[in-house]
């Protein structure tokens, strides 16, 4: 019985060596674990070589491509093979494309990209905006007929982002201002100013970091939520079934959960900078000795009635946001899973991004609020 397997023997001739092919170049072959990789590893690269096909059983498209590649793209200057085996390789130069090669560190290839980058983002900044605008005429009709709004689902999300993240926010919030009681004890005792760290723990909590804590966690953990529901809702053919039928996607997507957050937001972020002010309470207590009852009485002079103001809107402008950036990675995923990932990554980190961006703009533009 013939040996079926493809391989070659290599000999001298009177034009230099020669590479004679044997066995049956053949998909069926190939199929083989590591057969493939074997020969396009081994064959030899010589150019003045002569390679001789006839002594090879069979040869299919597969081991002609197989052999056109390691030829690189071009016949070789001396070869012998039946008309069979030329009119296969014929036909595989005729429709093998050759790409050209990329030039690496070229100034007008990376110009291009950093052009390729800029209109990607235009086209996702334009996105954006029209989903913004199609949520204000969403929020348009359901002022004009209210008892038709989608309560149950703005309930439900209410709940779930809401509610649901009261632990972890509390925990947060709560270590956050014991570390920073903690860090301005030691400057304060040196200067003589114990009674100081409820003005820097207060005003540190309540004004910034409060708010930018919550919508931090918010944004990883409801935002990607938001991004991976609907994102599968786009993978499952849903949100085609939603549009055959005349549903709106933003007004049953996007609208809900738009209000939902503009709500829940205020309300983590003031329980986050309660959590965090109990934290930097007991934290004062243990290293300056200053009492629980003192910090409480010395908070409200210490954080005025406008600070406060200022980060509940803060927290407002975050969770729609939130919302609105996790909606829109959610309905540009292509139905594919490997794209549902890359979205709802690119959700969590845009969302992260807009909301300190964002919190230093209000920092910006409202520093003698308060102060």
């Amino acid at each position: 019985m013939t040996d079926a397997t493809p391989r070659f023997e290599q000999a001298t001739a009177p034009s230099g060596r020669s590479v004679r092919l044997l066995g049956e170049w053949t998909a069926g072959q190939f199929a083989r674990a590591g057969v493939a990789r074997r020969l396009a590893r081994t064959l030899p690269m010589a150019p003045k070589q002569t390679w001789d096909l006839r002594d090879a059983t069979l040869l299919d498209h597969l081991g002609a491509q197989l052999l056109w590649d390691h030829w690189g793209g071009r016949w070789p200057e001396n070869v012998e093979l039946l008309p069979a085996h030329r009119a296969i390789l014929e036909r595989v130069a005729q429709f093998t494309q050759q790409r050209p090669p990329r030039p690496r560190g070229n100034a007008w290839t990376l110009f291009l990209g950093f052009g390729a980058g800029i209109l990607r983002a235009l086209g996702q900044l334009k996105g954006f905006v029209q989903l913004i605008g199609l949520l204000t005429l969403d929020l348009r009709e359901l002022a004009r007929a209210p008892h038709h709004g989608p309560w149950r689902d703005f309930s439900g999300h209410l709940y779930r982002i809401g509610a649901t993240a009261l632990p972890i926010t509390a925990l947060v919030g709560g270590l956050i201002g014991v570390v920073i009681a903690y860090l301005t004890a030691q400057q304060l005792r040196q200067l003589g100013a114990d009674a100081y760290i409820v003005d820097v723990v207060g005003i540190a909590l309540v004004r910034e970091l409060g708010p930018m804590l919550a919508a931090i966690l918010i944004a990883g953990r409801s935002g990607s939520a938001i991004t991976a529901q609907i994102g599968v809702m786009r993978v499952t053919d849903e949100l085609d079934a939603m549009r055959v039928m005349g549903i709106s996607h933003t007004y049953r997507l996007v609208m809900p959960r738009a209000m939902a957050l503009s709500i829940a937001m205020p309300l983590i972020s003031g329980w986050t900078t309660v959590a965090g002010l109990i934290g930097g309470m007991v934290a004062a207590d243990l290293s300056l000795g200053i009492s629980p009852m003192f910090f409480i009485q010395a908070l409200p002079d210490a954080v005025s009635l406008p600070n406060l103001g200022l980060g509940m809107a803060k927290s407002v402008v975050f969770g729609i946001l939130i919302a609105l950036i996790g909606c829109h990675f959610g309905l540009r995923v292509r139905p594919d899973t490997q794209s549902l990932g890359e979205g709802t990554t690119k959700s969590v980190v845009t969302a992260i991004t807009v909301v300190i961006l964002v919190d230093a703009l209000f920092a910006i533009l409202f520093n003698h609020v308060g102060m």
